[in-house]
Order: structure tokens, then sequence, then C-alpha cells
């Protein structure tokens, strides 16, 4: 259950806060009314490779956990570089990434210094030293970022030979091979509703893996999702989407062999002697569809590529981007104009034409 996902996800959070300063657990409880449990788990991640690198440094001689806030007001934008510089050619992380590892401690430094107080109502820090660092320029036009996306997702008629070759093709495909055949038989209804809801919809992972059975609206073709900054919302899905997921249900219960209280939407096959069933997992989603995307050919296909495929799909044929921004989550509608360059085929036709010989 989606309670069960956040419950999971505070209990690492815990974890990890045991390993990092008093003053950043405090930073964490004041974000927990405003951000999701991942969002926060994510915070702590980079938090903890910032102090880690502190130690291993030798700013503090004593644990992560243990590090002061005097030794935060002295380091310099010399050595924050040197830290940036680590993420980039040591831990191999790519500029968007170190931006958002950045991101994260502005954050964390902009609260001790504006926000928190001492006793003595002065703040926890005087001095800001990543207010002075700048992030890394990874600007790219839309039309760029469309054009390296559009060899990678489904467009046209592959959007629906997909989802027909998960119903039907794999299992022609390998009718030869027993073990592999058998398990596409269990798993098929659900797999073709899951990356059918995917493509009729517009769904984050994180979305479909929360959802339960009591989040979906067959009358009105919608499901109530939790989006990020913990925001709920109802998101349309598409008719064959529908059709895909009332197939599944039908079989859920006897075929997966589970109780009638468990309420997750989408469940693992039997595992174990026990023949133990669970909530599918973001991991387990991401195989499902690799698995199905390099038998049809197009390995470079993911989850967020499918997500894609839905917008792309959805401008071409309604043209109505505040709509289109609402339906994918989108917090900035600069986002949601990455689809407005993607199959420009006046563009495409005219430049075409440039080539053509006269008569």
């Amino acid at each position: 259950m989606r309670e069960n996902i956040q419950s999971r996800n505070y209990n690492k959070l815990e974890n990890l806060l045991t390993h990092l300063p008093w003053y950043v657990e405090e930073y964490i409880d004041k974000k927990k009314r405003k951000l999701s449990s991942g969002s926060l788990l994510n915070y702590c991640h980079d938090y903890k490779i910032f102090f880690d690198w502190l130690i291993a440094e030798g700013f503090y001689p004593g644990t992560s956990s243990e590090v002061p806030l005097e030794t935060l007001e002295k380091i310099t934008t010399q050595q924050v570089e040197n830290f940036l510089s680590f993420l980039n050619y040591q831990l191999s992380n790519k500029d968007i990434t170190v931006n958002r590892k950045l991101s994260s401690l502005k954050s964390l430094f902009n609260y001790l210094q504006n926000i928190a107080e001492t006793e003595k109502l002065e703040p926890y820090l005087k001095r800001n030293v990543m207010a002075k660092i700048e992030f890394n320029d990874v600007y790219e036009n839309p039309e760029t970022v469309a054009n390296r996306m559009e060899g990678k997702i489904l467009l046209g008629d592959e959007y629906e030979s997909f989802r027909k070759f998960i119903e039907t093709g794999y299992g022609d495909m390998f009718k030869t091979n027993t073990r592999l055949l058998n398990f596409y038989k269990i798993n098929k209804e659900r797999d073709t509703a899951l990356v059918s809801l995917f493509l009729g919809s517009g769904l984050r992972l994180s979305e479909v893996v929360g959802l339960n059975l009591e989040d979906i609206d067959f009358n009105k073709c919608s499901a109530r999702v939790i989006r990020k900054g913990n925001k709920e919302q109802y998101v349309y899905f598409s008719e064959q989407a529908l059709l895909d997921l009332q197939k599944y249900l039908k079989i859920r219960i006897e075929r997966y062999n589970i109780p009638k209280q468990t309420r997750a939407l989408f469940i693992s096959a039997p595992m174990g002697p026990k023949g133990t069933t669970r909530r599918l997992s973001a991991r387990a989603i991401e195989k499902i569809i690799e698995k199905y995307a390099k038998a049809f050919g197009k390995p470079s296909l993911s989850v967020h590529k499918l997500r894609h495929s839905f917008a792309t799909r959805y401008h071409a044929e309604i043209n109505d981007v505040p709509k289109l921004r609402r339906q994918l989550g989108h917090s900035s509608i600069e986002t949601t104009m990455i689809y407005t360059h993607l199959k420009n085929e006046d563009l495409k036709n005219a430049i075409s034409k440039l080539n053509m010989p006269k008569e």
C-alpha cells in the first residue's frame, strides 16, 4: 500500500539522519510538511555525501554526525568548488546531477542562515558560502532536448504496436522457449495493463507504483495519484487503458493467489516456496519495460520514455499545452513546452523541399 512505501522511506530517512548533524535533522523536520518522503530521502543522500567528504578531507576530526556549524562557516568557496569537482570526477556525476546536489546544499545553508534562530535570536550561520557558488550551465533549448528524445520514444504506429507486442507478440516470439513463455503467460494481462496505463496517461513511475484498487475510477477513466510535493490529483487515462485494466483485474486475485484485502493494483508474480506476492516495486516495473523494449527492438525505451511518448502523442492530437501540463503534473510550463518541438512535420517538410531538384 502507499502508506507502506511512505513508511519504508521514513525508516530509511531516520537511519540516514543518525549519520548526519543535528541541524540537518531539524531542517528535514521543517520540510516534512512540504516535501514527499522520497524527496527528503534524496536530500539526505546528498547531505551524507557532503558530510562524509568533509570528514575524508580532514575538515573535522570526528564523525559526519558531529560536524559543528563552525566548520560550515569556515569553508571557502574554493573548497566547495573542490567538492563539486569531486562529484564530477570521482563520483562521475553529470553536471545536472551536480546542480541537484548543490541545490540541496543551498537549501540547507539558506535555512541555517536565514530561517533558523538560536535562543538569542541569532542565525545558526552568519556566513553562507553556498550563496556564493553558481550552478553549472547546462541549459539546452527545448528543440535540442526534443531532437535527442525523438529517437528514443514511440512515435506513430509504434505506439499501438508496442502495446500489441506485449499483449500477444512477445509470446509468439518466444513460443519455443518454455520457461519464458510460461512466465509471459502468467503476467501478460498485468504487463499489458501496466504499459497501457503508462501510454494512456503519462503517469510517473512512482505514481503507478503507489496505485491501489480504490484509486481507479472506472466510470470516469481516472486515477487518484500523489504527485510531487505530496499533492493529490485525479489524472485521466485512455479507454484502451481502461479495457486492459479490466482484463487484468478479472484474473488478478486467482492468477496471483492473493487475499481479497490486498489493495495494491499491480502485483508481482508468486515467488519462493510459499508463493509470496507483493506490490510491484519501481525497479521491477523498470525491468519489465526493459525486457519488452529489448525484444521489441527499441532497447532505449524506458518507463520515462513511455511518459514522453504519451506527451508527444497528446500534443500532436490535442495541442493544448496547459491541459498537458496538468496531466503530466509539471510545475513549470517550460518543461511541457519540450513536446511542442517534437515531430514538427511542417518544419521537417519545408526543409526537405529545399533539397528537391527544380523541374
